[in-house]
């Protein structure tokens, strides 16, 4: 959504037709379903439908992402709407990667110390087997 959002919002405000923007921001979306979404949602908008309703249609499109849509069209403000729509994912996604970071950190903490335990206890076995062999004799 971040990336839809962020060149769709980049195409509109260079002056791109908005036809032609959504042909290029399905093509670069590296989603096959958000670019056959925008396959819709082009022919759709070529039909004078406004961007919202098609957008809303479809189940991929969130709520908020519509809603946000209709109210950049109805204010002429659509390439603004877009970019807070792209700040807003990509701060969810900032949050997404630093959660998932917090909770790796301790288990690669753990799987360090599992590998030195590991190496640790190769390394001092065969001195305390040839102890034992030693002493024994």
């Amino acid at each position: 959504m971040a990336r839809f959002a962020r060149t769709l919002s980049t195409l509109t405000g260079a002056g791109v037709d908005i036809i032609r923007a959504l042909e290029i921001t399905g093509s670069t979306s590296g989603n096959s379903l958000i670019e056959d979404a925008t396959v819709v949602v082009r022919e759709r908008v070529h039909q004078g439908i406004p961007i919202a309703q098609p957008l809303a249609e479809i189940e991929l499109f969130p709520p908020m992402v519509t809603q946000m849509v209709r109210v950049g069209e109805e204010t002429g403000e659509l390439e603004k709407m877009l970019g807070k729509i792209a700040d807003f994912y990509e701060d969810e996604v900032d949050s997404s990667i630093a959660t998932l970071t917090s909770i790796i950190e301790p288990l690669m903490m753990i799987a360090v110390g599992i590998m030195v335990g590991v190496i640790i206890i190769a390394m001092y076995l065969p001195m305390f087997k040839l102890l034992t062999l030693i002493g024994g004799a």
